[in-house]
């Protein structure tokens, strides 16, 4: 089964606000409806807050307090309220499951996978976003990009495997200097014992990836997920025939790639090329 993450994966704050706002509600004997209309919200914002979905604004969190019987309970509640900052929506249960992960395999064809960007490849891509982000925003998701690649060096039980596209290198994102920082970084990150990297030559008549970047993981219980991603949203997939269908990809793939050594030495000619 697969499901859209248009919704943000509630922080455990929210959830626990939303109980909070909930347990009031119904103890003031009100629906979801008539708490709504009490504080100028339609039931649709009320649920979503409840299921810790929404992060509730300063408005709600005071027309509920008086609506419920004026306890503080939800003024104190909110003083907690977070979520996790610089990650899409759709993109945070993943990154939870990434935490964990025993083997992780990403295939990538439109950009360096956040795993292996150098600061300043993500911050042109931050800077290159429709509709522009702030100054702010670009920095939370820079964090947020640097926190998740130290999984890479901490979690050295993991297996990680990365197929790349020859031409993620030579778009040469960011200009030439960019570019060759991004390819010494790689090549780095290529030394570490449990990453594997290899590159799918632009020549390949034969491609078992056409339909698209894909990610795949295994978790400690050795149930394996696997993660799509489009323009703006992505796709959270659990069902054992779809895992088979792209883990049978994944791994012809591989045989398609350069070997790792020879991956090793095309970026490194790539890179003098600059």
């Amino acid at each position: 089964m697969g499901w859209d993450h248009e919704e943000p994966d509630s922080s455990d704050s929210m959830k626990t606000f939303g109980a909070v706002v909930q347990a009031l509600r119904e103890h003031m004997g009100l629906s979801r409806a008539e708490l709504g209309a009490l504080v100028g919200f339609s039931k649709h914002t009320v649920a979503s807050i409840e299921l810790g979905r929404r992060m509730p604004d300063e408005v709600f969190v005071e027309e509920t307090e008086q609506a419920t019987g004026n306890t503080g309970a939800l003024r104190n509640a909110a003083k907690h309220l977070a979520r996790q900052p610089g990650l899409a929506a759709w993109f945070r249960l993943w990154a939870k499951l990434e935490q964990r992960a025993l083997a992780l395999y990403t295939y990538e064809c439109r950009l360096i996978p956040g795993l292996l960007q150098t600061q300043a490849y993500a911050r042109t891509l931050f800077a290159n976003q429709l509709p522009p982000l702030g100054d702010e925003q670009i920095e939370a998701q820079l964090a947020a990009r640097v926190e998740r690649q130290r999984l890479l060096r901490e979690r050295q039980n993991t297996d990680y495997s990365f197929i790349l596209e020859e031409h993620l290198f030579l778009r040469r994102t960011g200009g030439v200097e960019v570019t060759r920082e991004l390819i010494d970084h790689v090549l780095d990150v290529a030394t570490i014992r449990n990453v594997r990297i290899q590159v799918m030559p632009q020549v390949r008549e034969n491609h078992a990836g056409l339909d698209g970047p894909m990610q795949l993981l295994e978790t400690p219980e050795h149930k394996w997920h696997a993660y799509c991603e489009g323009q703006r949203s992505g796709l959270l997939i659990s069902d054992p025939k779809e895992i088979s269908v792209l883990q049978m990809r994944y791994a012809t793939m591989r045989s398609q790639a350069l070997t790792l050594e020879d991956s090793v030495s095309l970026l490194q000619r790539m890179r003098g090329a600059l």
